[in-house]
């Protein structure tokens, strides 16, 4: 029996593009990649513009080729993500946005590394995308914080990735409801490997993703896969506590002298720097057990092991 490839497609509004990403998709399966059997995994995300009407047309036409899930309401792309990958029946699994912005062509050469080297993580990654200029800087911007606790992340970002099953399981496996998935596809190790593209413009519709709902995401992304911001104020208390007292001794050097602007003016002084930087000390050491309560919540293995030879 043949191996089977899933696409994973989360749909949130995307009626236009629908007909166009689907026969694209089984035209390079067609051409490039038909030893394997094609499964296409369309989820709809709550949309309201009639794409659940359009997937159920597509499934008539193509028939066992497309599946489809529809989600109760719209969970957003994570989690229509999410739903995707527990219902795939996939060997590898593909996810890709329903836009047509990330280029299809590349999936047989994503195929070829996982069939031909076994890399069980291949991610394509934005060299260049044809968005405005606010979307660029803004991606550039988030990118750069994350590669300070991935430096492994490509500067562009992917959302666009073959995994093997097994990667897939471990993603699913995961506890959480602000889950970062490119942070947990750079943690789990394994074999992986980069591919450049330059991200298309887009032909159909508006997209769904607005300034506010990237921010949560690099947000969630930030929070959930890294302990700087928790380090960062850590480091913060630290240098404001020992501002505070270096501060602490001019202000009594400046009382000694009668130099202060008027009596009681010194000990208020002191005691708000040096109450200010033990307050923002012991909330950094606070910070650092939650970081570590929320770290055993999330469940991550505590070690993988990729191969075993008894």
């Amino acid at each position: 029996m043949s191996k089977i490839i899933s696409i994973v497609v989360p749909v949130y509004n995307n009626k236009e593009s629908l007909e166009e990403t689907c026969s694209q998709i089984i035209a390079t399966h067609k051409n490039n990649f038909k030893h394997l059997t094609l499964e296409i995994l369309f989820v709809n995300d709550g949309s309201k513009d009639g794409s659940w009407e359009e997937l159920l047309r597509l499934k008539k036409k193509y028939k066992e080729k497309v599946t489809l899930l529809n989600l109760s309401r719209n969970f957003v792309q994570l989690g229509a993500l999410f739903a995707g990958f527990n219902h795939a029946k996939g060997d590898a699994i593909i996810c890709i946005s329903a836009d047509l912005q990330d280029p299809i062509s590349l999936m047989p050469e994503m195929i070829s590394y996982w069939e031909k080297n076994n890399t069980e993580i291949v991610m394509c990654y934005r060299e260049n995308r044809k968005d405005s200029l606010l979307a660029r800087v803004f991606s550039k911007c988030a990118y750069f914080i994350s590669r300070i606790s991935f430096p492994e992340l490509p500067k562009g970002g992917s959302d666009y990735w073959l995994m093997s099953k097994r990667v897939s399981k471990l993603l699913c496996s995961l506890k959480g409801r602000h889950n970062a998935l490119n942070g947990y596809l750079m943690s789990v190790g394994f074999s992986k490997i980069f591919i450049p593209y330059t991200r298309i413009e887009r032909k159909f519709g508006k997209s769904g993703w607005g300034f506010w709902k990237k921010f949560k995401v690099d947000i969630d992304f930030l929070v959930d896969t890294s302990y700087l911001p928790i380090r960062f104020m850590s480091a913060l208390g630290i240098i404001t506590a020992f501002s505070g007292f270096i501060y602490s001794l001019m202000i009594s050097y400046a009382w000694l002298h009668d130099q202060t602007p008027f009596p009681g003016w010194a000990p208020l002084m002191i005691m708000v720097m040096l109450i200010g930087g033990i307050i923002m000390t012991m909330l950094g050491v606070l910070g650092e057990y939650i970081w570590r309560i929320y770290d055993n919540i999330k469940e991550f293995p505590l070690f993988i092991v990729d191969k075993e030879d008894k």
